[in-house]
């Protein structure tokens, strides 16, 4: 079976893994500091599981906003990323040094989205929509099995919604406000209930606003993305699934019957929890490095 290599980037931490096939056979995890020290970290890995087993392929699911366009002159290079000291970094480029193997980057949305799709809570369908709602929110979107790029890549976070009668947060998101980001991140619950949102009570009024932001998310992804599944992961999502019974509620009234494969009959079907969780982003990568070893093989 192929050796594959995968690096998760995220915000906070970045996370390498090894991998035979699917199953994962060593990880090491770096918190996301100067990306001088972060990427030499993470390269300094890779190369030394390529001298001890020769990699076969690499995925890198990173943070965005990032180019994925192969045919562009910044390709895999970070663009104008709001993380201090990340603008124009060539993550692809530094993470590559010293490798002789097929690689491929996407976002690390879409790379769990993938990975949804091929190993979790999406499994069996055509086209899903994953959102990770941590430190931001981000959205990932793979149709036909293939992850959507267009002039970028989705950015299905800072989308601004309707919002819910009566509720007077104004959003954190300093280029938008209260766009979802804004809204119901990890920094905009603490901003709305003046602490954590991991330690307020589930039956605070203000979930009923949070729920209804979520709803009107998931009832315009359906509307403009016809997917069968939205998968939703992240620290928030997946640390308060009471949540999800309300999202679904919210989504089925906003939509008022109007999609006729949705309903308060198929409503837990089409908006569910991660069930990779945490392994979402890892695996995502090796699913990329398997893309890069199945494109290479059919060159």
């Amino acid at each position: 079976m192929a050796r594959l290599a995968g690096v998760e980037l995220g915000g906070t931490k970045a996370i390498a893994v090894l991998a035979q096939g699917t199953s994962i056979l060593e990880k090491r995890t770096f918190p996301t500091a100067a990306p001088e020290h972060t990427l030499a970290q993470l390269n300094a890995v890779l190369r030394e599981w390529d001298e001890a087993y020769k990699l076969d392929a690499l995925g890198i699911a990173s943070f965005g906003p990032v180019r994925l366009d192969p045919a562009s002159a910044d390709y895999a290079r970070m663009l104008d990323t709001p993380k201090p000291g990340w603008r124009q970094v060539a993550v692809g480029e530094r993470l590559t040094i010293g490798l002789d193997c097929p690689w491929s980057i996407d976002t690390d949305v879409n790379a769990a989205a993938l990975a949804e799709y091929r190993r979790g809570s999406a499994t069996g369908c055509d086209s899903l929509c994953y959102i990770t709602i941590g430190t931001g929110v981000g959205g990932g979107l793979v149709i036909g099995g293939r992850p959507v790029h267009g002039a970028l890549h989705p950015e299905i976070g800072h989308q601004r919604l309707r919002r819910a009668p009566g509720d007077p947060f104004i959003g954190t998101c300093r280029f938008h406000s209260d766009c979802i980001e804004g809204l119901v991140s990890g920094p905009a619950l603490a901003a709305r209930f003046g602490a954590p949102g991991e330690v307020i009570a589930e039956d605070h009024p203000g979930w009923d606003h949070v729920a209804a932001d979520l709803g009107e998310l998931a009832a315009s992804i359906l509307l403009t993305t016809s997917a069968e599944r939205i998968v939703f992961g992240g620290s928030v999502s997946l640390g308060r699934p009471f949540l999800l019974p309300m999202v679904q509620s919210h989504a089925v009234a906003v939509l008022g019957g109007y999609l006729p494969y949705f309903g308060r009959g198929t409503a837990e079907q089409t908006i569910v929890l991660s069930s990779l969780a945490a392994a979402a982003g890892p695996l995502g990568a090796i699913a990329l490095a398997e893309e890069a070893l199945r494109l290479q093989q059919s060159a």
